[in-house]
């Protein structure tokens, strides 16, 4: 296997373990009668967290079956990487301040930290979507 499917193995798996401990504060959000906009808040991160890091994992399963060279590789594994450290801070930093961050011009305080690292999180993901479909048509031959 691949350093570079090595490193989404971990990264991927200490995402997963990040995202599944958010499943504490997202039932004390519950049990404690939190507002909805924060229990929502809380299940948005205990549940898209997991998403992300098995993505991760999956990339790596078939990133060495692509034959696909090494920049392209990395190139894909920094976007995944980032974008997962960027939704735990944007997913965690919204539920514990309630600020969404999904407007610029509105967020203020934590809102545009929580609206950074949307961006980042984002911009990211749409980079390793695209590299994602190009080392699949690239293994097309």
């Amino acid at each position: 296997m691949s350093l570079a499917s090595r490193h989404l193995i971990f990264h991927g798996s200490l995402v997963l373990l990040y995202g599944l401990c958010l499943g504490a504060p997202y039932a004390r959000a519950i049990t404690r009668g939190a507002p909805a906009e924060i229990i929502h808040a809380w299940r948005v991160a205990h549940a898209s967290l997991p998403m992300g890091a098995i993505l991760m994992l999956a990339v790596a399963a078939v990133l060495p079956g692509m034959g696909v060279g090494k920049g392209l590789s990395w190139g894909l594994v920094v976007a995944l990487v980032v974008s997962a450290y960027a939704f735990c801070v944007s997913t965690t930093l919204a539920a514990l301040t309630g600020q969404r961050g999904l407007n610029r011009s509105a967020s203020h305080g934590w809102g545009r930290t929580v609206y950074a690292a949307n961006m980042v999180a984002a911009t990211s993901s749409l980079l390793a979507a695209v590299l994602l479909v190009l080392a699949a048509a690239a293994s097309l031959g």
